[in-house]
């Protein structure tokens, strides 16, 4: 499955900014070994239901753990068992149609 997730503390670290928090989150995510990118928007991550669904449990209770007493989490998932290599994939069939050279 490939889940696509934000991630962010209700109310933004002292100074306005979530970069802290969500670092840690990506950290969380880095540490997994599952496949991930991470874009200005979202974090890909790519795996079985339960250790995706893992990944997000645990950048969760970082973050509470780290002293937010609320979190927010969008998730957006691709569930397709059976398949895997499609973090990548996806992106090199659209590539491919637009340069077919």
């Amino acid at each position: 499955m490939l889940v696509a997730f934000s991630i962010a503390p209700a109310a933004p670290a002292e100074g306005g900014s979530y970069a802290d928090a969500v670092a840690d989150a990506v950290r969380v995510v880095r540490e997994s070994g599952l496949p991930y990118e991470t874009n200005a928007m979202f974090t890909n991550v790519e795996g079985e239901w339960d250790e995706v669904m893992g990944v997000l449990k645990r950048c969760v209770d970082t973050m509470t753990g780290a002293g937010a007493d609320r979190v927010s989490l969008v998730v957006k998932a691709d569930i397709r068992p059976g398949h895997t290599g499609m973090l990548e994939g996806k992106v090199r069939r659209v590539e491919d149609l637009l340069d077919p050279s």
